[in-house]
């Protein structure tokens, strides 16, 4: 049996009529950028994280930058955040010349660990950035504490976390905003890059919208800000707001999935995830752990089982930015996960038997 780790294709076959229908209206109107569906994919976004602003960008990394940048991360500042993530975490933070300090992460839910933070703060520190991975949150209550204590911002990663939740509350609501990614692979993908800004800050709001296109104010022409050119495009716009119909549907499909997974791997030799306590776990991947990940990943791929590895290398051990990070043995516990995990197929459009067969393929091993 096949199993795909991705099909972006069958999101497409699904929806073909009403996404055909959607990119057609766009192309024949002649309104490119920042249309009548840019405007109502930022309210429909920011309404299903019950936030106050959307701010519709080219993709999950510029939303963090320009976040950065409305906040006023700059030279000199440090950023507190995971090495165990995906580059854009850290690259955007160096981007604004501050410097990322790296702090380990819980190996139960791949997040950073709020243990760890406060001995990373110094007088420099200006922000801590959580990365919500894998689709569930990291711990936002106990950083949320921290970042008062020591009066510092909070600034969420959440391209792995829309619709995610913790306790009822949406990312995007434990601090002055968040960066959503709608890469082909998220849960909600567009059909190319695609991201927003969540925010309930109106000076952050307000900044953002300015620097997403070039620094411009409410007068054309005149600048407020150094900016960039990160609007959505209005066909990414149309894109996303056919499959957000969805979207719910599609998580649904995803737990229903996750919970074969358990099932069948209850009483096999892995370390499963877990969903922390309040949390609203998405299931953008489903990871798990063992000792012997590449042997598994072989065994799985003569069996027609698509694996990936997320993340194979922590950020402090790559050449652009081991000057951020103390070597081997600093950051043990996200060392430690990156040889061991292995992340599973699981995507709305495959079947249980499929998931099941997979899974049993684990067993086995």
């Amino acid at each position: 049996m096949r199993v795909s780790f991705y099909d972006i294709k069958a999101q497409y076959d699904e929806l073909q009529a009403p996404m055909d229908a959607a990119v057609h209206a766009v192309i024949s109107s002649g309104n490119y950028s920042m249309g009548e569906n840019h405007r109502l994919i930022e309210g429909e976004l920011a309404a299903l994280h019950q936030m106050k602003h959307g701010i519709a960008v080219n993709s999950g990394t510029d939303a963090l930058r320009i976040i950065m940048d409305a906040a006023g991360i700059q030279s000199g500042d440090e950023v507190i955040t995971p090495a165990f993530t995906f580059v854009a975490s850290v690259e955007t933070i160096v981007q604004t010349g501050a410097t990322p300090v790296f702090v380990d992460i819980d190996p139960a839910t791949f997040c950073i660990d709020p243990a760890k933070i406060e001995a990373a703060i110094t007088p420099r520190t200006k922000a801590i950035q959580p990365v919500h991975l894998f689709g569930q949150l990291a711990d936002v209550k106990a950083i949320t504490a921290i970042a008062e204590k020591h009066n510092l911002k909070i600034i969420e990663d959440a391209a792995q976390a829309i619709g995610s939740s913790f306790e009822g509350k949406p990312a995007g609501n434990f601090g002055i905003g968040a960066g959503f990614s709608f890469y082909i692979t998220k849960n909600l993908g567009a059909a190319g890059d695609a991201g927003i800004i969540l925010t309930n800050d109106d000076e952050i709001a307000t900044a953002c919208k300015s620097i997403r296109v070039h620094g411009m104010g409410r007068e054309r022409y005149y600048y407020d800000h150094v900016g960039y050119t990160s609007r959505m495009d209005e066909v990414q716009a149309a894109v996303l707001r056919v499959k957000l119909t969805k979207f719910d549907e599609w998580n649904a499909r995803r737990a229903k999935l996750a919970a074969v997974y358990y099932d069948v791997l209850a009483n096999a030799s892995v370390i499963l995830p877990i969903t922390s306590p309040g949390n609203n776990n998405t299931f953008h991947q489903f990871s798990i752990r063992t000792d012997r990940r590449d042997a598994l990943q072989a065994h799985l791929k003569e069996r027609g089982v698509d694996t990936m590895i997320y993340y194979p290398v922590p950020i402090h051990f790559h050449a652009p930015y081991e000057k951020y990070g103390h070597g081997a043995g600093s950051l043990p516990q996200s060392e430690l996960v990156a040889k061991q995990i292995l992340n599973l197929p699981i995507h709305q459009h495959l079947t249980v038997d499929q998931v099941a067969y997979a899974a049993k393929a684990i067993a086995e091993f």
